[in-house]
């Protein structure tokens, strides 16, 4: 999702000021706050693993996961802005569990006057921004020849369906009635809006869903409270959704009527756009107020489709869309189509004409980088959710353009790889989404049109080419910033931008060019989220995972980086040209005088001009605080630099450098 992080720049350039100013090192001072026996202390993992989370970050031998299947039909109703019909759940029981009780989601009881995430923040909803949440009609046990009501109880956005016996090993049909009414531009991640030719309707959180049993927890039933995203089970869906004659509807998936619901031209335009590279207009600008873009010119139409293997699917609906869309090219001689959809207010040569190359790009960079993109189609939708993701459709801004428009786009189909294929709990470990996903961002902004929008390095929005290791800074030495290791909900907003997206991010930017490099990083990101698509990893699986495929123990980069705000300040002591037998060398005297162990690197110059380097691992600091060691050198040194490349988050860069005695 994003997020918008005003002044970052600015308040870590000043904050890094003033921590100069506090910290003015004396060249003799030696003194430091690490401890190299917590740094590197044994027995980071609490447990041992196990049948079902290897000890090496795979999915264990007996390892399992429940699955959903979704039959959906509804009808949007313009009129009265509600959503209204029935949802079929074919739920599998794959755990060794039987199951006396279901749980599922009702997010849209989150916009109740009563609802508890009216008293989550600061920030209380307006008298006018509530709806009545689901009303649930009926739930029934669907067993063929013989539907069953069954009791019910909801608890806020949790919903438990009392079973009258316990489901083992197998699956059961629960039919649910319900409707609800959609939440105006209080929404958020789900709502209508007007534009210049109609309403734009963005709905997401569409109908009950099941909650996750799991090896780890059993039902996972956190509330949902707004920040904490979502944890969902796979499943294959089919759903129907009825509207207007005059709507179009881009959802998630594969069309499976578009004879019944597009015209002949359209269809024609979509074929054509399936072998294009270059964008095709599918439905142009002019034709938005043309009825003869619409195969009828009065009642309803129904428009059907399916995603298999997926999370969720969410749509949008308009009469006012302007429709384009694209060929992509996958690895492997695999496509997909790419496609956008836009107001006339989104029509621009800098914005979203252009939405369908970012989408396309974004998606082949990703797709060969990481992992190969498994949908049929991908949409992007302008609206007013202003970036917002779920499985093959995104939301992103009506007024986006430029490089905010590409990075929003890349970060928002980004999510389909963090948390929709690799499917962690985002509920409660929102950084393995957004921070993921703000890392793969960075890359896909340099690679894209040659360099287009680059560089994408300070936070998620802020204005490019800024220095994460100077801006993380001012959020590691505050006192009041938590952990990464927080609970999502319970990150105060304020410190959302900083540690579920950019912290997290920087650190993996760390792992892959400061301390593993970038070809032991790569090799096993990708194992990861090979081993893991389509599952569900816990934290300790990703550190686990990495630390097996790249060949190291990183636990004391996870106590520091991800469960503390410990940090950094590497100071030269001394350097010194020297004579040994004949050998000319430099000695070199450091210390680190924080919590945070860092490998580092040593730049030298020599009076003629020339320069060296030399990489100092983290074992550097294995046992001491202070280390002293000589370098060779082939002339006279006059200056050594510590991370002559500012990429550490290095409190003080004023004791990094020396002139040499």
């Amino acid at each position: 999702m994003k997020i918008n992080f005003i002044g970052l720049g600015l308040f870590a350039l000043l904050a890094v000021n003033v921590q100069a100013q506090k910290r003015k090192i004396n060249p003799d001072d030696t003194t430091s706050n690490y401890n190299p026996a917590a740094a590197f202390s044994p027995q980071f993992y609490s447990e041992k693993g196990n049948e079902f989370h290897s000890a090496n970050g795979d999915p264990g031998p007996k390892y399992w996961q429940n699955r959903a299947n979704y039959n959906i039909k509804v009808t949007l109703d313009t009129v009265s802005k509600t959503i209204d019909g029935t949802v079929s759940i074919d739920y599998i029981n794959n755990s060794p569990d039987a199951l006396q009780y279901l749980w599922l989601q009702l997010d849209q009881n989150t916009y109740k006057k009563e609802a508890r995430s009216n008293f989550f923040t600061n920030r209380a909803p307006g008298p006018n921004q509530h709806t009545n949440g689901y009303t649930i009609e009926s739930v029934a046990l669907d067993q063929g020849d013989v539907v069953k009501q069954v009791p019910f109880v909801i608890t806020d956005t949790r919903m438990q369906v009392r079973l009258p016996h316990a489901l083992g090993k197998g699956s059961l049909r629960l039919r649910i009635k319900y409707h609800y009414t959609i939440p105006g531009d209080f929404g958020n991640r789900t709502d209508y809006v007007d534009t210049k030719y109609g309403k734009i309707y963005e709905i997401a959180q569409w109908f009950p869903r099941m909650c996750v049993y799991d090896d780890s927890r059993g039902w996972d039933t956190l509330p949902f409270l707004g920040a904490g995203e979502f944890y969902l089970d796979y499943g294959d869906f089919d759903y129907q959704v009825t509207v207007p004659w005059d709507m179009i509807v881009a959802g998630s998936g594969e069309l499976i009527n578009f004879k019944e619901v597009l015209t002949a031209k359209q269809i024609t335009r979509l074929d054509a756009a399936r072998n294009s590279d270059k964008t095709i207009m599918i439905r142009s600008l002019a034709e938005v107020t043309d009825p003869s873009s619409r195969p009828v010119n009065k009642g309803t139409l129904t428009w059907h489709y399916k995603m298999f293997n997926t999370r969720d699917v969410a749509f949008g609906a308009s009469k006012a869309y302007v429709w384009d869309a694209a060929r992509v090219n996958l690895p492997g001689g695999k496509k997909s189509l790419a496609m956008s959809v836009y107001p006339a207010e989104s029509v621009g040569a800098n914005a979203w004409n252009r939405a369908t190359e970012y989408l396309k790009k974004s998606i082949e960079y990703f797709s060969e980088k990481w992992f190969v993109y498994p949908y049929p189609v991908a949409i992007t939708e302008a609206g007013i959710a202003g970036g917002m993701e779920y499985p093959g459709i995104v939301f992103d801004g009506i007024t986006d353009k430029g490089s905010e428009l590409y990075w929003v786009t890349a970060h928002e189909i980004g999510h389909n790889w963090f948390p929709m294929i690799v499917g962690s709990d985002e509920r409660r470990f929102g950084w393995m989404d957004e921070g993921f996903n703000t890392f793969i961002d960075i890359y896909a902004s340099d690679e894209f049109n040659k360099g287009e929008y680059a560089p994408k390095r300070d936070g998620e929005y802020a204005p490019g080419g800024g220095n994460p290791a100077n801006e993380i800074i001012p959020i590691i030495t505050d006192p009041e910033s938590p952990a990464i290791m927080t609970a999502a909900d319970a990150v105060p907003e304020k410190y959302r931008h900083p540690l579920v997206y950019f912290k997290p991010a920087f650190g993996l930017v760390l792992l892959r060019e400061q301390i593993l490099g970038k070809d032991r990083f790569d090799y096993a990101f990708k194992n990861y989220i090979s081993k893991w698509a389509f599952k569900h990893p816990q934290p300790d699986d990703f550190f686990r995972s990495m630390e097996s495929g790249a060949g190291e123990d990183l636990s004391w980069f996870w106590k520091g980086w991800f469960y503390n705000n410990w940090t950094t300040d590497i100071a030269l002591i001394d350097a010194k040209n020297i004579t040994t037998d004949g050998v000319k060398g430099l000695n070199i005297t450091v210390v680190n005088k924080e919590q945070l162990p860092m490998p580092f690197t040593i730049e030298v110059k020599f009076k003629d001009g020339s320069k060296k380097r030399s990489y100092m691992p983290v074992e550097t600091w294995l046992s001491r605080t202070q280390a002293t060691f000589t370098l060779p050198t082939t002339g006279e040194v006059e200056t050594v630099t510590i991370d002559p490349d500012n990429a550490l988050p290095d409190l003080n860069r004023g004791n990094n450098v020396l002139k040499v005695k």
